[in-house]
């Protein structure tokens, strides 16, 4: 009867530890094609087949709108009212950083590793330390040397009081490494740790 109960048990066991690992393997599978929970992203990714530019790498499986990859390239879109030129005329180089950084928190479908819960009023989900590969974090902060901002943390204590992004009060334009000495501190504070320095290469 010991016997016989404890081959039960056992089985019972295998059986619970296959249904855990075909969840792990269902759940790390949908980590990959999910849509975050946010003010312009899709329920679910698909093809989009006009993706605008900068953002269409990701036209066979988007999680952003044709509409919103046009709105990403423009310099205040109607997505969050964001000024790049909130210290005079960031150069296209700088630029150009921003855009695909729009793109790939926009319509990338792979991000489900690191998103995480939030409760604020424009979005119910975000980004945390996305890893970016070392030379495109060098790169964005060697093209954005000879541009000029007010802020190191760009997700909060702006005036918006005119519809969009202005240097708060007291906040003094300098460039790019007066707030960001690294490219490190760069592209791990500008929004609030949505992204980590990796020490891997591309690839």
């Amino acid at each position: 009867m010991a016997h016989l109960m404890a081959g039960q048990w056992l089985l019972l066991l295998m059986w619970m530890a296959e249904c855990a690992q075909s969840r792990a393997t269902r759940a790390r599978t949908e980590l990959l094609n999910v849509c975050m929970d946010a003010k312009h992203h899709k329920e679910k990714p698909g093809p989009e087949d006009k993706l605008h530019d900068q953002c269409s790498p990701w036209k066979t499986n988007a999680c952003c709108s044709t509409n919103t990859s046009q709105e990403a390239h423009k310099d205040i879109s109607y997505l969050y009212r964001f000024n790049w030129n909130h210290c005079g005329t960031m150069t296209p180089e700088c630029k150009r950083h921003f855009i695909q950084d729009t793109c790939l928190y926009e319509c990338s479908p792979n991000l489900g590793p690191w998103i995480q819960q939030v409760d604020q009023s424009w979005r119910k989900e975000r980004i945390l330390d996305v890893p970016l590969c070392k030379e495109d974090c060098v790169l964005w902060w060697e093209d954005c040397k000879s541009s000029f901002t007010c802020k190191s943390n760009w997700h909060k204590g702006w005036n918006w009081t005119s519809g969009h992004n202005e240097c708060p009060v007291g906040a003094s334009c300098h460039p790019f490494t007066f707030y960001f000495p690294t490219p490190a501190v760069l592209c791990e504070k500008i929004w609030s740790h949505s992204y980590k320095l990796s020490n891997y290469s591309r690839g």
